[in-house]
């Protein structure tokens, strides 16, 4: 069985490598709608998922309300620039901008998850929780992608 963390790991992972493919793209093509389709819709449903799986039971210790609050507030910040590249052209300079500051955003933010949050969170879930979080963050990451 994997754990919170774990699962949501193997999502950054899918990510990043979803965000460096897209900051290849070139021009107005169909391959770049396409990528930045995945891409968004790998974010937003994870984003979800980890919202109800990971924060919102981090918000029940007094000192991961602030950190649950930081992720969040992150969350905000990346729909806000998906937002601003769904209204830029494809073919347009400043759309490879959005995409590449989209990237740096998204790994600062998998970084303090995995290097910070994921150390706070270990110490107050236990076993049993760290496992059931996961398999729920999972069933919730597969409905939203069904």
């Amino acid at each position: 069985m994997s754990t919170i963390f774990e699962e949501i790991r193997k999502d950054h992972d899918t990510q990043r490598t979803l965000l460096d493919l897209l900051v290849k793209t070139h021009g107005d093509s169909d391959g770049r709608e396409e990528l930045f389709q995945r891409v968004k819709a790998a974010l937003q449903t994870h984003e979800t998922a980890e919202e109800r799986f990971f924060y919102r039971p981090l918000m029940a210790y007094d000192n991961g309300v602030e950190k649950s609050r930081h992720g969040i507030a992150e969350h905000h910040e990346m729909d806000e620039v998906i937002e601003q590249m769904e209204s830029t052209d494809f073919s347009s300079p400043a759309w490879l901008g959005h995409a590449k500051k989209l990237q740096e955003m998204a790994l600062h933010h998998f970084e303090d998850e995995e290097q910070q949050f994921f150390i706070s969170a270990g110490q107050k879930f236990n076993d049993d929780e760290k496992t059931q979080l996961g398999q729920e963050y999972r069933s919730e990451m597969d409905r939203l992608n069904s």
